[in-house]
């Protein structure tokens, strides 16, 4: 396999295995760029990203540019005569003048079986639409989002548990496998880029905290993906009596009466929805830690009957 001067552009943690499975290939990492340190925690003070890190610790030079709209940015990018690009999860627009610098263009890795789920949140959105497969695609980076040619993708099975984070683990674990696979195919035209569909092509919009509450006249199917698909983050959440409640873990159940969505069907947080019923298995209050039910109802009682969406019963 040729050795590759290789630019990495990566910001959170799903963006590591590939940064490492590159440097483990052999390949030669020139430069690495990521999203500027931001102020986290208590005291606000500046984060590096996961990305960053990981090369500081290996003595990689980094770059944090804040747009690449900059000639500047532009000029010191191509400075780095690099073969190939790669981009995991970077977070910043690449203008024409940067996908054409290196020699072998930018190739990204998206977290999706394209052309389904372009954008900003494919793995919180396929957990959400009940999809039944995912996948990791590889593919040539064009200036139209994640539009490009698939060099190669990989599948994998959604079920009944998959939630965010396994599925993250998972995609990221795959990605890292596929990247060295696809720059060797690429670099010895074993491998050529497919086009892809035009049909089928769905937007994995952003996540916001907007979308966390749950609304229980929905069907109990939609909300229980709800839950696996953005927990831990931006959280999936109800009220009652003014407090504000994370859901955590559930359980569909299945419910044939006509009970007004929101009322508790038992003791043990079955709560009817617009079709079914949701059992909530793992929450917490405000001001309290992650407990299972039966610890929750310890300190809280739920009783039968009380309608989570009224102030009082």
């Amino acid at each position: 396999m040729k050795k590759l001067r290789i630019a990495f552009m990566g910001t959170p943690d799903f963006s590591v295995p590939c940064l490492t499975a590159l440097a483990d290939a052999g390949h030669e990492v020139v430069a690495v760029y990521s999203q500027p340190p931001r102020p986290a925690g208590r005291g606000q003070k500046e984060k590096l990203s996961p990305v960053h890190a990981f090369a500081v610790d290996k003595g990689w030079p980094v770059h944090t540019p804040k747009t690449f709209r900059d000639r500047a940015v532009q000029d010191v990018f191509r400075s780095h005569e690099v073969d190939v690009a790669v981009v995991v999860a970077y977070g910043l627009i690449l203008p024409t003048e940067a996908l054409v610098a290196p020699g072998m263009g930018c190739v990204n890795v998206h977290a999706s079986l394209l052309p389904r789920w372009r954008g900003a949140a494919p793995i919180q959105r396929a957990i959400e639409a009940g999809d039944l497969e995912s996948g990791v695609c590889i593919m040539q980076m064009v200036e139209e989002l994640d539009a490009g040619d698939v060099i190669l993708e990989g599948r994998v099975p959604l079920t009944e548990q998959t939630t965010a984070s396994i599925l993250h683990d998972e995609l990221s674990s795959l990605g890292g496998k596929l990247i060295c696979e696809a720059l060797e195919g690429l670099g010895d035209g074993s491998l050529v880029p497919s086009p892809q569909p035009e049909e089928g092509i769905t937007y994995a919009k952003k996540l916001t905290r907007d979308e966390s509450e749950l609304d229980w006249s929905q069907p109990a199917e939609e909300l229980e993906r709800k839950v696996r698909a953005l927990t831990p983050w931006p959280g999936v959440h109800f009220t009652y009596l003014g407090d504000w409640f994370k859901v955590q873990e559930t359980v569909l159940v299945s419910h044939e009466g006509k009970t007004k969505p929101g009322t508790l069907l038992d003791d043990n947080i079955l709560v009817a929805c617009g079709k079914d019923a949701l059992r909530i298995e793992r929450l917490q209050r405000p001001g309290k830690g992650s407990m299972d039910a039966k610890a929750f109802l310890n300190g809280y009682p739920l009783a039968k009957g009380i309608n989570l969406n009224e102030p009082s019963n």
